[in-house]
Formats: C-alpha cells, sequence, structure tokens
C-alpha cells in the first residue's frame, strides 16, 4: 500500500507546474486542428462559379517570367469552360526551370517548343549579364605601364 501512495505522489508531483499543494497541474497540450475549414471554403467558392472537376491530371506546370517553374504534382483541377475558369491547387513547389526541361520536352507542343526556347534565351542572357556585372566588381584593370611596385614606392 505504501509504494502504490509514493508512486502516486511522484506521478503527482511531476503534473504540477510549481512545488506545493495549491499550484495549478499543467495544461493538456493539443495537436492544432486540421485546416479542413479552408478547404470547406474553397469548395463551397468553386460551387458558386460552377466548376467541374477534371480527373486523372498529374501535374501542372506554370512558367512564370523570371525563369522559374510554379510545379503541382498531383493537383487538384476543377474548371468551368463556359467561363475560361480553372482552379489548381495543392501542394506547389517553385523549381527552376533547367530542372523540369527533360521531363516535360515530350509534353509540349511546337507552339510551346518556340516560347520555351526564347525562354531560355533570355534567362541565358539574364545569367551571363550577371555574371559579367560580378566579374568587372571583383578584380579591377590594370592601366597600361603602371605596377604595382611603382605605386608602394
Amino acid at each position: 500500500m505504501a509504494d502504490i501512495q509514493e508512486r502516486l505522489k511522484k506521478l503527482g508531483a511531476s503534473a504540477r507546474i510549481g512545488i506545493g499543494k495549491g499550484t495549478p497541474r499543467r495544461k493538456v497540450k493539443r495537436a492544432p486542428a486540421r485546416s479542413s475549414g479552408d478547404d470547406k471554403k474553397l469548395q463551397a467558392a468553386l460551387k458558386k462559379i460552377n466548376v467541374q472537376p477534371i480527373q486523372a491530371i498529374e501535374e501542372v506546370n506554370m512558367f512564370k517570367s523570371d525563369g522559374n517553374v510554379i510545379h503541382f504534382a498531383a493537383p487538384k483541377v476543377h474548371a468551368a469552360v463556359q467561363s475560361n475558369t480553372f482552379a489548381i491547387y495543392g501542394a506547389g513547389e517553385d523549381k527552376e526551370l533547367t530542372e523540369l526541361v527533360p521531363g516535360i520536352l515530350n509534353q509540349l507542343g511546337p507552339d510551346s517548343l518556340a516560347s520555351l526556347r526564347k525562354l531560355a534565351e533570355s534567362y541565358q542572357a539574364n545569367m551571363q549579364k550577371e555574371s559579367k556585372e560580378a566579374d568587372d566588381d571583383d578584380i579591377p584593370d590594370l592601366v597600361a605601364g603602371e605596377t604595382f611596385e611603382n605605386k608602394v614606392e
């Protein structure tokens, strides 16, 4: 009997915040509620604009003007074709265009290939321009006929 009382005292002492009889017990920490409220609000808004779900879409890529791509793997897609409205939601990732090019080449048509080529060329031009600016800042140009020893003396 005494053994049980000692165990209960230890458990009671570990459950209290302070020391002593009048201190409150610890609050139980609960896991945060799921964000199903946001999903329900989204579903209600989509229902108002009369969209229908489109099944079997494996991935969605949205090309941005800076050369990056918003990539959705297994997104949920809803469409209202009569109003030309599409809703794409899910876990999206910001990726570089170079990461996705091998996988999306077979999905692109001739028009898209031309625009992708232009985008790649502009991206390369920006990268070369940035590298030249970085090189100019690092090392100053030497003037003809002058050496570092002449400057020190």
